[in-house]
């Protein structure tokens, strides 16, 4: 049986969440699956396939998760990796990939990187952070497509399951 280690990095819970619903999905699969905070990563050479993802701010991944991925190159290129990104606010828009993360997906032989919409809560805001909002006119609200990520995450189980070689 395969095992999936899902990671992310969240400022405010979003793509936690995300990550959760991913890990969810993936377990209804039949497929065993431990979704962790970048904060809290176990060895990754334990798991046979992994899912990272991070919000998206200012047009890049957190650096913590930025990090991991440049510590834990050689495991992660060696595995089935799927990429996702949390952080285009609003309907319509489009979720343009992060700086690094076209690196990553071309030098780790990344299956897929999926960009989801976010969610962004004026009341979990620092006042320097909703002074930024204002700057860059973006939108409150829980743009997050449910649907969406849980048939992203059917995909992704059904890969592992048919034991879906690394690139």
């Amino acid at each position: 049986m395969s095992t999936l280690l899902v990671v992310s990095a969240s400022k405010h819970g979003s793509t936690d969440e995300i990550a959760r619903a991913i890990g969810d999905e993936v377990a209804k699969h039949g497929v065993e699956v431990r979704v962790v905070d970048v904060s809290d990563v176990p060895d990754p050479i334990d798991f046979d396939g992994y899912v990272i993802g991070s919000a998206v701010y200012a047009g890049r991944w957190v650096g913590e998760l930025r990090r991991f991925v440049e510590a834990h190159r050689p495991v992660l290129s060696t595995h089935p990796l799927w990429l996702f990104s949390s952080g285009p606010l609003g309907d319509g828009q489009t979720g343009e990939e992060p700086a690094e993360v076209a690196e990553f997906a071309a030098s780790l032989g990344a299956i897929d990187h999926r960009v989801f919409e976010g969610r962004l809560m004026r009341d979990e805001l620092s006042l320097f952070e909703r002074a930024a909002v204002r700057f860059v006119h973006a939108p409150y609200g829980d743009f997050r497509h449910w649907d969406e990520i849980q048939e992203w995450a059917a995909g992704v189980a059904e890969a592992v399951k048919a034991d879906v070689p690394a690139r």
